[in-house]
């Protein structure tokens, strides 16, 4: 059971003050409800049916949620924009008789009939009055240990507040201090790979450097080799020995008979004509005959030709002494 209790201004009875008790059970007024009306010294008692509360929906064309809803509004007092009226008849009302308790609704200069309940009078008003006073006492006790429990409520919130305001002061200062420390860190990180790479590129500078100059090393060896070698072939097969210029002689000499008898004979039968120039082959050709007439000297080829005459002349010449190392 659900009640509400409320104060009513009726404009017939400006010296009076109505209170009005409203009983019912469920979830809405749709049930059905119970009213009591009370100056303080007489009150009046009346029930509404559910039937009655849907005739009155279907009389005012509207429907039933909506029209309970606005009647709840009307007798419990919830809050709302819309301001609704009441009237009792007969005015001023009879103690001992029936009365009607009228309600409308008043919203932008318009108003328009809720619906009315008929009450009658009780025999005992100070019983019924007692009773709203009790229930007016035991629901203001009860809001009261309501509000106090939302105080307390709000007492803890509040230090819950300050203390997850403290912490979170606490945590930025942290938050900053870490920032700080790590930005530091990572400054001196950051200068260390960046010493890293400038050492890392002098080495690339310096090893290609290196590179360059063991190269140019290389190559000036490559040559300097390659003019030893040519200086040591020229002195192995041309060079200044005590036997050069006989043999330059006779390999000249050689060479243009050589020439001379290309067409006629092998390479095998002009290379037995030649006079063999060495020490030991002279002392053999002094005992088998008078020696043969001095050759006349040849003058020296310039470096190209030479260059392009060596290749046979040094044939000829490896051919004369595996030929006289054979002999020996």
């Amino acid at each position: 059971m659900h009640t509400s209790v409320r104060e009513v201004d009726i404009p017939s009875e400006p010296d009076s003050s109505f209170f009005l008790r409203v009983d019912w059970s469920g979830r809405g007024l749709g049930s059905g409800f119970q009213l009591l009306l009370t100056d303080g010294q007489d009150a009046w008692r009346g029930d509404v049916s559910e039937a009655a509360v849907r005739g009155e929906a279907e009389e005012l064309e509207m429907t039933t949620e909506r029209y309970i809803q606005d009647l709840q509004q009307a007798l419990t007092e919830t809050e709302t924009s819309v301001t609704y009226s009441f009237s009792l008849t007969p005015s001023p009302p009879d103690r001992s008789s029936t009365v009607t308790l009228a309600y409308e609704k008043v919203q932008k200069d318009i108003s328009f009939r809720l619906g009315s309940v008929l009450l009658k009078a009780v025999l005992e008003p100070a019983e019924a009055v007692r009773e709203l006073l009790i229930h007016s006492l035991q629901r203001g006790n009860t809001l009261e240990h309501s509000n106090q429990k939302l105080e307390e409520e709000n007492q803890r919130l509040s230090r819950e507040q300050q203390r997850i305001t403290t912490e979170l002061k606490r945590y930025a200062g942290g938050k900053e201090d870490l920032e700080a420390e790590l930005y530091s860190r990572f400054v001196v990180v950051l200068n260390e790979k960046k010493a890293k790479i400038r050492s890392l590129q002098e080495t690339i500078t310096n090893l290609k450097e290196t590179s360059c100059r063991s190269s140019n090393g290389q190559k000036n060896e490559d040559l300097v080799k390659s003019d030893r070698t040519a200086g040591q072939e020229e002195d192995e097969y041309g060079g200044s020995t005590d036997e050069e210029p006989e043999e330059e002689q006779s390999a000249a000499a050689s060479a243009s008979s050589t020439r001379e008898s290309s067409a006629a004979s092998p390479l095998d039968d002009s290379l037995k004509d030649i006079t063999d120039v060495a020490p030991c082959r002279k002392r053999r050709f002094r005992h088998l005959g008078p020696p043969e007439p001095p050759v006349p000297p040849v003058k020296r080829p310039s470096p190209q030709t030479s260059q392009r005459k060596r290749s046979s002349t040094e044939r000829i010449e490896m051919w004369r002494r595996r030929r006289r190392r054979s002999r020996k």
